[in-house]
Formats: structure tokens, C-alpha cells, sequence
């Protein structure tokens, strides 16, 4: 009697798993603590004007060691998610608006209607939305604020059969486009032409014609990958699973074969909100507003939705809490991007870091220089996430130096807002755009497969828009 031979044992190849977002910045943070050990402490002077602080040009001297402890690396956690508590409290409120908006109905028949009339102009639908949002990107009215829109936009996509990562980014590119060329925004283009001592959003005429570059190119992107999800359910960048679970989940009044009503309480619900909303916008405008406004301005409207939608009281802070609850992981991230930059200011590497990259600068030709001015700030935007924080910092010791290399401080200027304009959404350290993936389910490795071409648009739109400052010498001065 043979005995069959045993068959092999295949062995599971082991594949590597993309780590959390979580997990991704938590490393990019201890790295940055292990560096305050090694790399050189040093810091520029400062000197404040007009209550805007920035470094002193030609001041940088070197520094005792700043080396972040076990203990400090793990506060600075603490201590991001504190300073950015008015971005994470609007994401979580948003959540809860959000939510009392669809109990209500209100949203199911507003995208109901909007679907029959966009369904066959979705260039159009595109289009109008990206434009929209491009508005109040460039002119800083809503740059952080965009957030709370994304769940809007998931909603809307799976009417219009596209997945999240259509509906985040015709919401989110859209707004982006518009501030990573901005025309009027207050921060950082209006401090950084302060800093430079340029009057007050001078040389607008070329940044128009970059804005309209930037947002020409965002919206054919987009609808080129819309495209592509109409031909064929494969062209997803997310797989099978078109909207994680994290993405809001379409309730039973959404079927296909069921119509959706809307109704005069629907209609007054939205119109109550679309006010809400213009007075933030107004008060942007007008007063200043910002995150902690709108957060006020999205418990207004949970309330006055939820009263006029027939909600009884428990059932608006039970609908607002469990809305809540889905932001969290979205809403925590952006602490624990904020916490990077906090261990690099206590090691006293920030300043290094620029310091080193405009020395290299120096020698180089108008054109190769503007270039290098380009590049640079492209680089430590992803040390310093925040246009403001990059100003303050870059743009005093660039303008002098622009003087010395024969370009015009307005370049110099357009370089830094470009250079951090174009790595923007790819940022990982950025807090706006992991709570915009957080909030859509979206994996950062896939964002970034859909993001990165079209951040090398933006970026050969860039470098070409340097290119002709420097050949027309634009400014004025």
C-alpha cells in the first residue's frame, strides 16, 4: 500500500500594509524628536512690526542644544491636539450637523433634485462646484473650514455613482486649487507682501492668470477620473470598496426605485442653513471670523434644522453626538499633525532647516535662484505646514537675498506661496488634508496615487509662472 506524499505547504508571502495615518505621522514626529539630537540647534532673531513677528535676515547663530525628552516627544502630542482645538471641535461639529441635516431628510431631497439635473452635465456640475469652492479658497474665506464640507461632497457622489474620492476632491481640490493661488488672501500672500514690504496684493494680474491655470487644470482632472469610474467600475483608485466605512452610509429613503420627496420644511431647513452659512461667510469678510465662528455658526444650524425638521430635543443631541462620534478619528489627526511641529520648534530646528536651504541659494543666477527659491519652499512646507508659520519665517530671509540675486521681491514672494502651494495636498504632515482623508474613509497611499499627478501639474504650472516673473521682471520692485 503507497502512502500518498504530502502536498507542499505554500507559505503566505507576507505583504506590507500601509500603516495607519496615525502610525505615519507618529513616526514622522519621533524622527523629528530623534534629529533635535543631531542635527545643529540655532534660531534667527526676531523682531515684530505692526504685530507681525518675523526674523531678522543675516541674525542666525547657532544654539545650545534643544533635544526633545521621552516626556517632552509625548506632551507635544498633548499640546497639538490642544492648540488645534478649534479645528478639531469645527470637524466634530460638523459631523453633528451633518447628520441632523440627513435625519431630516432635507439633504436626501436637495441632492435628489440637484442629481436630475446634473446627472448628464457632470463637466457642468464639476465646473460650477470647483469654482465655487476655488472662490473662497483664494480669497481665504474657507481654507481650514473646507472640512466640514466633505461630507456633503461623499453624499453627493454617490448619487452621481462616483466613490469618495470623487466627492472629497471636487469639495476639497476645488477649494485648494483656489488657495494654493491665491489672489487675496489675507494669509499668507497679504503677510507675506507685508513682510516684504510690497504693497497689499500688488501684481494681482498675473496671479490671476495662475489661479485660472490652477483651477482650469484641477477641473478637467477631476472629470477625466469621474470618466473613467462611468466606463468602468475598475477604474477606482479605491478598489471594490468605493466608500469606506467611515464615509457617510446612504439611508433607506435614497433607493433608486423609491423617489425622494422634497418638501417645504426640506426647502426651509436649507435655506436656514445656506443663511447660516453666507453669515459666516460675511463675517469672514467683514470681522475676521474663522474656525471657532463657524463651529458656533454649525451648532446654529444642528438646532434650528433639527426644531424646524420636527426633532424632539433628545432626539437633536442624540443625532448631533452620534455625528460627532464618526469625526473622531478625523477630527483627532489633525492634533497629532500639529504635534510635529511643536517637537520641531522645541528642538530649535526650524530655523536651521531654513537657514541652510537659503544658503544654498546664494550664487545662483536670477533665474536658477527664483527656481531654487521655488523648490525650497516646496521643501519645508512639509516641516511647516502652515502657510503663515512658513511666511514669518522664509520670507524675511528670501526678499533681501531676492535684492542681492537681481530677482524682484514679488517673485520671491510667488515662489514661497507657489512652492507650498503645489505640496499642499500631498502634505502629510498637513492636518486639513488627513482630516479630509480621515473624514472620507480615504487611505493615504491611494490619495496620494490620485493627488500626485496633478500636484506635477501644478507644479510645471508653477515653475512656469517663476519663469516669466523673472524674464518680466515682474513687481513692482
Amino acid at each position: 500500500m503507497t502512502v500518498p506524499k504530502a502536498e507542499p505547504v505554500l507559505k503566505k508571502r507576507k505583504t506590507f500594509t500601509m500603516p495607519d495615518a496615525y502610525v505615519l505621522l507618529f513616526i514622522v514626529a519621533l524622527l523629528c524628536a530623534v534629529a533635535s539630537y543631531v542635527v545643529p540647534a540655532g534660531e534667527f532673531d526676531r523682531v515684530t512690526k505692526a504685530g507681525v513677528t518675523s526674523a531678522v535676515p543675516g541674525s542666525y547663530h547657532s544654539i545650545d542644544q534643544s533635544p526633545v525628552s521621552p516626556i517632552g516627544f509625548f506632551t507635544a502630542i498633548q499640546e497639538g491636539m490642544t492648540s488645534s482645538a478649534p479645528i478639531i471641535f469645527l470637524i466634530l461639529f460638523t459631523g453633528g450637523t451633518i447628520a441632523i441635516l440627513e435625519k431630516t431628510g432635507a439633504i436626501n431631497g436637495l441632492i435628489n433634485n440637484v442629481i436630475s439635473t446634473f446627472r448628464t452635465k457632470q463637466l457642468l456640475f464639476i465646473a460650477i462646484v470647483g469654482a465655487l469652492f476655488s472662490i473662497l479658497g483664494t480669497t481665504g474665506i474657507v481654507v481650514n473650514s473646507v472640512i466640514g464640507f466633505i461630507p456633503i461632497g461623499l453624499i453627493v457622489a454617490r448619487s452621481l455613482k462616483w466613490d469618495a474620492m470623487a466627492g472629497a476632491a471636487v469639495i476639497y481640490i476645488g477649494c485648494y486649487a483656489g488657495f494654493n493661488a491665491t489672489i487675496l488672501s489675507p494669509s499668507p500672500l497679504g503677510l507675506s507682501q507685508s513682510i516684504a514690504e510690497l504693497p497689499l496684493f500688488s501684481g494681482i494680474e498675473l496671479r490671476v492668470a495662475i489661479y485660472i491655470c490652477f483651477l482650469l487644470s484641477s477641473i478637467l482632472y477631476i472629470y477625466r477620473y469621474t470618466g473613467k469610474l462611468k466606463k468602468s467600475k475598475d477604474a477606482s483608485l479605491l478598489g471594490s470598496n468605493w466608500f469606506p466605512a467611515s464615509a457617510p452610509a446612504p439611508q433607506a429613503s435614497e433607493s433608486e426605485d423609491k423617489p425622494v420627496l422634497f418638501t417645504v420644511r426640506h426647502k426651509l431647513i436649507l435655506a436656514v442653513s445656506a443663511l447660516s452659512l453666507a453669515g459666516f461667510l460675511y463675517g469672514a469678510l467683514t470681522f475676521g471670523w474663522s474656525d471657532s465662528e463657524m463651529a458656533a455658526v454649525f451648532i446654529f444650524m444642528s438646532i434650528a434644522s433639527g426644531l424646524i425638521g420636527g426633532m424632539a430635543a433628545n432626539d437633536i443631541a442624540k443625532t448631533f453626538i452620534t455625528g460627532c462620534q464618526g469625526l473622531v478619528y478625523g477630527a483627532l489627526i489633525v492634533g497629532m499633525a500639529r504635534s510635529i511641529s511643536v517637537i520641531l520648534e522645541s528642538g530649535k530646528l526650524l530655523d536651521t532647516v531654513v537657514n541652510g536651504l537659503a544658503s544654498l541659494l546664494h550664487g545662483f543666477s536670477p533665474m536658477a535662484g527664483a527656481i531654487g527659491m521655488y523648490v525650497a519652499s516646496a521643501l519645508l512646507h512639509f516641516l511647516i505646514s502652515s502657510g503663515s508659520g512658513e511666511a514669518v519665517v522664509f520670507i524675511p530671509i528670501l526678499a533681501p537675498l531676492a535684492d542681492l540675486m537681481g530677482i524682484t521681491r514679488q517673485v520671491a514672494v510667488e515662489a514661497v506661496m507657489l512652492g507650498e502651494g503645489v505640496v499642499n495636498c500631498v502634505n502629510p504632515t498637513s492636518g486639513v488634508l488627513m482630516a479630509v482623508l480621515a473624514a472620507s474613509g480615504i487611505p493615504y497611499v491611494k490619495w496620494l496615487r490620485f493627488m500626485v499627478p496633478l500636484a506635477l501639474i501644478w507644479f510645471v504650472i508653477g515653475l512656469v509662472f517663476i519663469c516669466i516673473g523673472v524674464l518680466i521682471k515682474w513687481g513692482p520692485y
